[in-house]
């Protein structure tokens, strides 16, 4: 399973509903249930964030590349966790 780091903003209503997409499609789905994600707050983390490529949050790498960024559908964070059971 491929490493997955999520860039949010405690702030962020974008951010808020991602957290609870990816808890959803977890539930609904099995096979995701042992995708774990790293969780940074851009604003407590600023040199990881400064690390990365990405505009807007909440934005999702896996193994280390951009898969996502900006509003989140279910449609985009089930690709999320697809890519990273690959």
């Amino acid at each position: 399973m491929k490493e997955v780091k999520m860039f949010y903003l405690e702030s962020c209503p974008h951010c808020k509903r991602a957290r609870k997409m990816v808890e959803a499609l977890k539930t609904k789905n099995p096979e995701y249930s042992g995708v774990e994600i790293e969780m940074i707050e851009e604003s407590q983390n600023v040199q990881a964030a400064n690390a990365h490529d990405y505009y807007y949050v909440p934005a999702f790498y896996v193994g280390g590349v951009k898969v996502h960024e900006g509003v989140p559908t279910f449609e985009k964070i089930e690709n999320v966790l697809k890519e990273a059971i690959k």
